[in-house]
């Protein structure tokens, strides 16, 4: 892929690493929800956050199969509706997929403009979810999850992205 101008070369993404930062999603999902707050409707799902990042820069190895099984571990943690969120992980892996080239060209901030849709695409497959099975809604405050996590994107691509930085090298002679 041709790189745009002033963007830096990255490393290859190690599996370790992308595993290691899933399963830290994962416990953090839980931790948040077992702490102070419990399943508050505003607070982020890290999990999707994470998975959304590595389903955009990494579709090769992350893609559609990780969403499915993360969101059936985060169903039973949650003791939710089985597949609740296997499916609204996997409908959000999907479109990630779909335009995760496009999505490249952007810079940071403006990626976070692209994903937020995918954000509410993915909270709203899990509230007409839980809705049509339980008749629960969980209210306004369900509005803030997606717009918090758009606004945690640039920092999960921050964090995500610096192990695959290149050093910069003093030889003059190479042009990467």
């Amino acid at each position: 892929m041709i790189m745009p101008r002033g963007q830096q070369l990255l490393l290859p993404a190690k599996p370790f690493f992308i595993v290691m930062s899933l399963f830290m999603a994962l416990l953090l999902n839980m931790i948040e929800n077992v702490g102070l707050l419990g399943n508050a409707a505003w607070m982020p799902d890290f999990l999707a956050l994470v998975l959304l990042f590595w389903s955009v820069h990494q579709p090769q190895r992350v893609g559609i199969g990780w969403a499915f099984v993360l969101g059936l571990a985060c169903d039973v943690h949650q003791v939710s509706f089985l597949g609740q969120h296997a499916l609204a992980y996997t409908v959000q892996g999907f479109l990630a997929t779909l335009i995760h080239r496009r999505l490249l060209w952007f810079s940071v901030p403006s990626q976070a403009l692209q994903v937020l849709p995918l954000f509410a695409i993915s909270h709203a497959i899990s509230m007409v979810l839980r809705m049509s099975l339980s008749g629960s809604l969980m209210g306004w405050p369900m509005l803030f999850a997606p717009m918090i996590e758009a606004l945690l994107w640039p920092v999960v691509s921050i964090i995500l992205l610096a192990p695959q930085r290149r050093a910069p090298d003093p030889d003059e002679n190479r042009p990467l």
